[in-house]
């Protein structure tokens, strides 16, 4: 029996599987996915772009090193809105795991990855999100898009068709990942100044979503884009590279600077929720996924939010008359309803919770 609390998220139209088109080896990219709106993609081996920072959870977590590292913390958050951790403490034995079960889901022929097929009214399964309508372009990926946790928001339906190993695996790394994000929004609290009891209150037992992404390799890479320039609407996301080929992308200082992922680290970033927690003191970011012409790329991205019931606004204990809220408060439901009945469009979401700077200026703010 499926969980009632799909109907949270938006519907997204059905469109064909990209690892499928590509199959027929075409010369050409068809029509709906040309995106000559798009910037093309960076030659990663370019030098004179930045790298985004690199944070050592191990030192966030020792006295001696602890403020210098909360310090480059609190710098990548505000500046970057994306860091690389590494030590993070998820057993490397886990990554291979989950890695190696990811890979095993693309490889199954197609009449099996049908057995996971979004249904008409849900985000979740295997197909793509944010189609709202058929003459919209489309991404070059194909997804496999779950929630996790807690359990009794899961589609059962699409856990019983997993393999036992990849759903053992897959519970594994659920509880890992949200004991890391705990840990991350943790440290966050502290670089923030923030009362650190008033961030585990409101993303402890938090609604956690896994988005599997296949990217295949395309003929004419500079036409396409894997995935569209968007901001994450959760609070905290953790991106984990699942091979060697590269392709994400985030907008620094107007410029598209390529990731290039550590082995075994994870890629975090600021979701839209924690910008407005932190009453824009960390920001989302733009970011997008690219292409190439000879290597598909595999990648799993996690959401971690508050609790559906819990609502979202800029925390009291950073904020005051000087330093009014910017944005509004609104449920964690309604925000992730309202985000994915939408086409992804940057960082347009989190811009409709400002409020106005007139109001703002105007002292109108209690």
């Amino acid at each position: 029996m499926e969980s009632p609390k799909l109907e949270i998220f938006g519907s997204s139209l059905p469109v064909p599987s990209v690892q499928e088109l590509i199959r027929d080896q075409i010369l050409t990219v068809p029509s709906r996915y040309v995106r000559l709106d798009q910037d093309p993609p960076v030659i990663s081996a370019t030098a004179t772009l930045p790298s985004i920072p690199t944070i050592d959870m191990q030192s966030l977590l020792q006295g001696e090193s602890l403020p210098s590292e909360l310090k480059k913390l609190h710098s990548a958050c505000k500046d970057w809105g994306f860091f690389q951790l590494v030590n993070h403490g998820v057993s490397y034995s886990l990554i291979d795991r989950i890695k190696s079960e990811i890979e095993d889901f693309f490889k199954l022929p197609m009449e099996e990855k049908r057995r996971f097929s979004q249904k008409p009214d849900d985000v979740q399964g295997y197909g793509q999100a944010f189609v709202v309508s058929e003459e919209q372009k489309l991404d070059w990926g194909d997804m496999f898009y779950l929630i996790t946790l807690p359990t009794h928001s899961r589609n059962s339906i699409l856990f019983e068709n997993l393999s036992p190993s990849f759903r053992e695996v897959l519970e594994a790394y659920a509880l890992e990942l949200q004991k890391l994000a705990m840990a991350i929004l943790d440290m966050m609290a502290r670089a923030l100044a923030l009362d650190t009891k008033e961030m585990r209150d409101l993303f402890e037992d938090g609604y956690q979503r896994m988005r599997m992404n296949y990217y295949p390799p395309c003929p004419q890479p500079e036409r396409v884009v894997g995935l569209t320039p968007h901001s994450d609407a959760a609070g905290l996301t953790v991106l984990l590279q699942v091979n060697e080929a590269q392709g994400l992308e985030i907008r620094k200082d107007g410029l598209w600077v390529p990731v290039k992922p550590l082995p075994n680290a994870f890629v975090v970033n600021i979701g839209d929720m924690l910008e407005i927690v932190s009453n824009g003191v960390y920001h989302s970011v733009e970011h997008r996924a690219t292409v190439n012409s000879a290597q598909e790329r595999l990648s799993i991205a996690t959401f971690y939010s508050p609790s559906l019931k819990m609502e979202i606004g800029p925390a009291q204990s950073l904020t005051n008359p000087q330093n009014p809220p910017l944005f509004k408060r609104e449920t964690v439901k309604k925000i992730l309803k309202d985000f994915y009945s939408k086409e992804l469009k940057g960082k347009s979401y989190v811009e409709t919770m400002r409020i106005s700077p007139g109001l703002e200026k105007a002292g109108n703010i209690s």
